[in-house]
């Protein structure tokens, strides 16, 4: 996706990692990239730009022809290399050693699993010894061992908080459990939850955590240089504004960091990074729009918010590294990576006492019950106020980020790997 989401930059540090471990590392996309061999490779990054046209075509595909297909098994195309300057896609694309794709793939097979309750059979030559999907897909990769990362159980955890039908999720979910030969996830609570829920075997389930993409040029860069350039660009001193990034959905938490912040009466602002999406209004209902910011009554927020819909990564953290804070009181995350960056950087983080986030931030933040509007306040009070708690909090959170290091995340793949390799094909 061109601005990213956390699954995205899953499968960019899971590639990128395995690449730093000698593996050969194949990408498969669902991309229609069928016609003319010599042809593959400019129609695949030209659907790959362009996720909304996508989109727009799911509902064109039918639903008979879909599952037909799938019942047939579905076939790869592989996508050729040396026609397309992919230059521009650093960061955002992994740098797999071949792309294969499917066309539409992934609709498909949900089409068919929503008929017939069964996962799809993809096949391609020469199948790799792990098949990794980095998110629950109704699909087998056969002549591989498959693995289905589960970041989180969300949507059954809190289902007035995502779109999923949820009985089509917990079969989905069922189904990956079943077929896997060995399910990762990303922090204890999260395997905790799948244990809880799930029917399958403890051993089968390995929590790998994660890795941030962390840029070197900005871990090297001067923070003065780094300050210098946000407030050359966006008018924000260092160490002079709250942030929050993500997206804006109801399990994030918007509303209440937004109310909670508004309370306050500081004048240090809350810079939001986020693009309006599902439930979004419910969540900003204290904010106006744009066309209404020019009314007297707003006047004040327009100097305490600022919202920024999109940033590219080398701005965001930057960014995050000249903020007082991360404020990022989420209701439930599998792991939580921009609590992770912030500590990265030296960051104080407010963050919640729920899902995985205790255990990545550890005693490296200010821990609130974020269903309770006032303890996310006064935990935003005590770091906008005592700049000693937001040193202590700065030297604690590198200690705490290096303990999700890559080595240690290239062993827990390591033994996710030989686990799946132990089970019969």
């Amino acid at each position: 996706m061109p601005h990213g989401t956390g699954i995205a930059t899953y499968g960019l540090m899971l590639a990128r990692t395995l690449h730093a471990m000698e593996h050969r590392v194949d990408g498969i996309f669902g991309l229609d990239i069928s016609g003319p061999v010599d042809q593959r490779e400019t129609l695949f990054y030209d659907r790959l730009a362009r996720p909304s046209e996508r989109r727009s075509r799911r509902k064109g595909l039918g639903r008979l022809l879909s599952t037909f297909g799938a019942a047939r098994g579905l076939e790869m195309h592989q996508v050729p290399s040396g026609t397309v300057d992919t230059r521009a896609l650093a960061g955002l694309l992994a740098d797999f050693d071949t792309l294969w794709s499917s066309g539409h793939l992934f609709e498909r097979a949900h089409a068919y699993f929503r008929a017939t309750g069964r996962f799809a059979r993809l096949r391609m030559p020469n199948p790799p010894d792990i098949m990794h999907w980095t998110y629950p897909i109704p699909v087998v990769l056969e002549g591989a061992r498959n693995v289905y990362t589960l970041h989180d159980l969300v949507p059954l955890r809190l289902p007035f908080a995502t779109l999923d039908e949820k009985r089509v999720y917990r079969s989905l979910i069922d189904g990956c459990a079943l077929h896997a030969d060995a399910i990762c996830t990303v922090s204890e609570a999260s395997r905790n939850d799948i244990l809880d829920l799930l029917a399958i075997d403890p051993d089968k389930v390995v929590n790998t955590y994660q890795v941030s993409p962390m840029e070197s040029e900005i871990l090297d860069e001067d923070p003065d240089e780094s300050a210098r350039k946000i407030d050359a660009i966006f008018g924000l001193p260092k160490n002079g504004y709250f942030l929050y990034f993500g997206a804006i959905e109801p399990k994030k938490n918007l509303g209440r960091l937004i109310e909670a912040y508004l309370s306050l009466g500081t004048e240090t602002p809350l810079v939001i990074v986020a693009a309006r999406s599902w439930q979004s209004e419910a969540e900003l209902v204290l904010l106006p729009r744009a066309d209404d910011m020019a009314s007297p009554r707003h006047a004040h927020l327009e100097r305490r918010i600022i919202q920024i819909d999109y940033l590219p990564r080398h701005l965001l953290m930057r960014l995050l590294r000249g903020a007082r804070a991360l404020a990022f009181p989420s209701l439930y995350e599998g792991f939580g990576l921009p609590v992770h960056e912030a500590m990265l950087l030296g960051v104080p983080v407010l963050s919640a006492k729920t899902g995985s986030l205790p255990e990545v931030v550890g005693d490296a933040g200010v821990l609130v019950d974020p269903y309770d509007i006032a303890a996310i306040s006064a935990g935003l009070r005590r770091l906008d106020e005592d700049p000693a708690l937001r040193a202590r909090l700065s030297d604690r959170g590198m200690i705490q980020a290096s303990r999700f290091s890559s080595d240690r995340y290239q062993s827990a793949l390591s033994a996710l790997y030989r686990k799946a390799l132990s089970m019969p094909l």
